[in-house]
């Protein structure tokens, strides 16, 4: 079971978005708030959440993205997945430094949103399976852990690794081979050269994969069909819930 929160000042909004999820073959309880206060006046935990970028303030003076913020700086609970909302892209970039997994615009096309879903369930599915795994790596004398849900991709050059971090980079030596076999039930190996978590795909093509925070890494030809085999299980195996 798969719990949804939808956050819009706009009743027919909850109202369509509720409707979409409706139809996904996922079983889930959704909740419904008009407001940021009604949101984080509720303490149950969300696995989860629409949220309109646009929110109006209301009587905590708090919109969408600041709500967003006051989520991810709770130390305690579920941090939700958060798919955000908004009727205009200039605030895509903003989405991403609240560490949001994708949004969507308005009016929401119901194709978009079934693949938006997907991956949002799949992500949920492999959180619960494995919750909190951690990468150890060595640089220089120290060591540094690294949370899986924290790496973009990463990418090999000159014998090192670099992780692509939602909080910036970390290089080290290691071998890409490697961590290819340790994470492989989570991350495919794209190109000789790149590592990408399967959490953070937002598309693709015949010659590139895009990830949720805009990037766009080269898809080798020779790894195309197997990427999206691995891709469509991952999504598979997520929606199963």
């Amino acid at each position: 079971m798969i719990k949804i929160a939808i956050c819009d000042d706009e009743a027919n909004i909850r109202t369509y978005l509720s409707s979409l999820i409706g139809v996904q073959s996922c079983p889930c309880e959704i909740v419904e708030y008009a407001s940021a206060g009604d949101c984080l006046a509720d303490h149950r935990e969300i696995d989860l959440l629409f949220l309109d970028i646009e929110l109006a303030p209301s009587g905590s003076g708090l919109d969408g993205m600041a709500l967003a913020r006051k989520i991810r700086e709770q130390a305690t609970g579920t941090q939700p997945v958060i798919i955000f909302v908004t009727g205009h892209e200039r605030y895509v970039f903003d989405a991403f430094d609240v560490g949001a997994f994708q949004y969507l615009l308005k009016p929401v096309d119901e194709e978009k949103f079934a693949q938006v879903f997907s991956r949002a369930v799949a992500q949920i599915g492999t959180a619960r399976e494995k919750p909190g795994r951690v990468l150890t790596l060595q640089s220089a004398n120290t060591s540094k852990t690294v949370p899986l849900d924290s790496i973009y991709y990463i990418e090999s050059s000159n014998h090192k690794v670099e992780l692509h971090l939602k909080d910036g980079k970390f290089a080290c030596y290691a071998k890409i081979g490697d961590l290819e076999l340790e994470l492989q039930d989570q991350f495919f190996r794209i190109h000789k050269g790149y590592l990408v978590n399967l959490f953070y795909v937002a598309g693709y093509s015949k010659t590139e994969v895009t990830l949720t925070n805009g990037e766009r890494i080269l898809l080798s030809k020779y790894k195309y069909q197997d990427f999206v085999k691995a891709y469509l299980h991952f999504l598979k195996k997520g929606a199963g819930l």
